[in-house]
């Protein structure tokens, strides 16, 4: 079994990690929230069986193969379970999204993709390079099916038989790393562990099985206190260096907010009728420019760039903190903060579900009222600012206290 292998940096590292400590420590956070996002959409926990003998391997070698992994084909089922503390909308939702309806197809991925964010799911995954990918997420005698095949995207809701399709736009581009971005598994792996410099632990902390095949695991923490996330732990493929497992722990404890990964992988080529797509008989066709005609005739799409017009209005985004316990303080439009009861500017059900999310509080910021989930919480002061971040309630209220 490897050792609990610590990466955290000191005084003693090298020139080249002190030099880009300073810079690099803001960096994990905001990569992790990365990974999670990433891995929600893609990849998605199974139980370990057993903890096998390995060579011992640093954190820093454990990254470096991460970075060198150039796994592309790939097959397998995997599972997501998702726990992020959100009520469900339920029928709250069109009292947030009236026009909700229009110009929309069950077959498209927009929402069905959304559908990750919470609860438990299967999916059957394939890939063959970044030209030909399929997620399909299993239902009770249903499934969805997201296929994307050189320029074309298929989507295929089985329960109502619908398809939706688009074009991806084109031949895949090349794109370089700019100045300054670590371009070699050594510099990401270099830049990684500076980044562990005063906010962040990286561990290698034993070993697991993961779909059959034998992994390391290495273990994210943050070193302050007030921080929502308790600990990022990745299973990395002993042999590949893929990513097998991901688990995102809260630090208030309980189960793991996301916890993602393969119950069965093959890194073999997949069969090319994987990626093969053909609208079955009877289904109901919906092209992409279809949809978007539909939200621009019922005017959904002219409210949608209005809301986006209004974001203008946005005075800059500040940042109160470091690391795991930055705070993104932002000033809305107008410096209107939530409507009030009774203004009518809220439905009463959206206002309702809203009373019931929140929680009044008051500091030197003034007063607001503050949205809590497991792990990203918000504060909207009644002056009409905005401070967001993955730290506790305290936390968020005393950040918004030092605001200047």
């Amino acid at each position: 079994m490897a050792p609990n292998d610590s990466a955290e940096t000191n005084g003693e590292a090298t020139g080249t990690v002190v030099g880009r400590r300073k810079a690099a420590r803001y960096i994990v956070p905001f990569a992790v929230a990365g990974v999670a996002a990433a891995t929600i959409g893609l990849v998605p926990a199974l139980a370990d069986s057993g903890d096998p003998e390995l060579p011992d391997i640093t954190a820093q070698e454990l990254i470096e193969k991460i970075a060198a992994s150039d796994e592309e084909q790939l097959s397998g089922t995997v599972k997501i379970s998702t726990d992020l503390g959100i009520p469900s909308l339920g029928g709250l939702a069109g009292a947030f999204a009236p026009d909700a309806g229009a110009g929309e197809s069950s077959a498209s991925p927009d929402a069905r993709l959304m559908e990750l964010a919470s609860g438990t799911h299967t999916l059957r995954v394939a890939a063959d390079g970044p030209g030909k990918q399929r997620v399909s997420i299993l239902g009770e005698g249903s499934e969805y099916s997201l296929v994307h095949n050189g320029n074309d995207i298929w989507g295929h809701d089985s329960e109502s038989n619908e398809v939706y399709h688009a074009e991806s736009g084109g031949k895949d581009q090349e794109h370089k790393a700019p100045k300054g971005v670590p371009a070699t598994p050594k510099e990401f792996a270099e830049e990684a562990l500076a980044a562990a410099g005063d906010t962040t632990s990286v561990t290698v902390d034993g070993t697991a099985q993961v779909a059959g095949r034998d992994a390391y695991k290495l273990v994210i923490k943050p070193k302050q206190s007030g921080s929502t996330i308790g600990s990022v732990t990745v299973a990395v493929d002993a042999s590949t260096g893929v990513p097998l497992k991901f688990t995102l722990a809260p630090s208030s404890g309980g189960k793991a907010a996301v916890d993602a990964g393969f119950t069965d992988v093959d890194f073999a080529k997949p069969d090319a009728s994987s990626f093969s797509f053909t609208p079955p008989k009877g289904a109901k066709v919906t092209e992409a420019d279809e949809l978007k005609a539909g939200a621009e005739k019922s005017g959904a799409a002219d409210k949608a760039h209005k809301d986006l017009s209004a974001l203008e209005d946005f005075k800059g985004l500040n940042v109160i903190g470091e690391g795991w316990n930055a705070v993104a303080e932002i000033e809305m439009p107008g410096g209107a903060g939530l409507p009030a009861e009774g203004s009518g500017d809220v439905p009463p059900q959206a206002r309702q579900f809203l009373d019931a999310l929140g929680d009044k509080v008051t500091g030197d910021f003034g007063s607001g009222t503050v949205f809590e989930t497991r792990l990203v919480n918000a504060l909207m002061t009644d002056d009409g600012k905005v401070y967001v971040g993955a730290v506790t309630k305290d936390a968020l209220v005393k950040a918004a206290g030092t605001a200047e």
